[in-house]
């Protein structure tokens, strides 16, 4: 019974994670072959600049959304976990965008964002500047750009899972916290934290690997070259290895996906390590 879904996880994650391995200490070519040079693709990597600029933006990428995309969400779940008149509206709205398209996501946000758009032409009408803001031609703006949209976007999707999680959070404890006397801001440290930290932790994993493995909002905000002016000064990791399997240079490009693995490993270890202290 569970034969067909073995062999498809086999087919199209077991197999492709095996062989971009394999490929990784490899030359190989679309259409070309090409033959096992050991580990001159990781040699190549430490004289690579625009790898570099990919590995800091993605690290930037990360510690910027997690703070965000941990605690709004939470915020944003205790508001309409509320029973008031409209807040099923309200858990639609904050939610919309976490179905929407990214691609058309990003698209709304380079119109808006332009140097003609929505927001520069505001910002000029009203008197607060007299040039456009440069959000998608300056290097670090169009990052935190892209950043902003990513929290946005990611904003009811946490929300809904931290809802899940508060509903498990016995309003007896409450209840009690507040015949104690503990104020708001005293339950939700003594209360609501410790009884959501796990999924705290689940989202903190889902955050980290998502963030590093951006790719549809800054390759959108740049038209599709992850920097500006061919300058790839915003690139991110998952932007290099889809420029550099797309050249054909498929051995370099599996190195980059397994460097891009390990980055993704040390913070969940980190976090995995905060976790067993915390229980400790």
């Amino acid at each position: 019974m569970v034969l067909p879904a073995l062999v498809a996880l086999g087919a199209f994650n077991l197999w492709p994670s095996v062989n971009g391995v394999l490929l990784a200490f490899t030359d190989v070519r679309p259409l070309a072959g090409g033959g096992f040079i050991g580990l001159a693709n990781f040699e190549r990597m430490l004289n690579d600049d625009q790898l570099a600029t990919a590995l800091l933006n993605s690290v930037i990428y990360m510690i910027v959304c997690l703070p965000f995309l941990l605690l709004l969400p939470l915020a944003l779940a205790l508001l309409v976990e509320k029973k008031l008149a409209g807040m099923a509206f309200f858990r639609t709205v904050f939610y919309t965008p976490v179905v929407a398209s990214a691609v058309v996501v990003a698209l709304i946000w380079n119109w808006m964002l332009d140097d003609r758009g929505l927001i520069n032409s505001m910002a000029r009408h009203l008197g607060f500047v007299s040039e456009a803001i440069p959000f998608l031609t300056d290097r670090w703006l169009v990052l935190f750009s892209a950043i902003s949209l990513t929290i946005w976007k990611g904003l009811g999707y946490y929300m809904i899972i931290y809802l899940s999680a508060l509903g498990g959070v016995p309003r007896e404890l409450h209840e009690a916290a507040a015949m104690d006397g503990a104020g708001v801001w005293r339950r939700f440290w003594t209360v609501t934290v410790p009884g959501v930290r796990n999924t705290m932790m689940l989202v903190a994993i889902l955050i980290i690997v998502s963030a590093l493995r951006i790719f549809s909002e800054l390759y959108m905000l740049t038209n599709g070259t992850g920097g500006i002016g061919g300058q790839d000064v915003s690139v991110v990791m998952l932007i290099q290895m889809y420029a550099r399997g797309f050249s054909g240079n498929l051995g370099y490009a599996s190195a980059l996906s397994i460097l891009l693995f390990l980055l993704t490993l040390v913070p969940l270890l980190l976090l995995a390590r905060i976790n067993r202290k915390v229980q400790d």
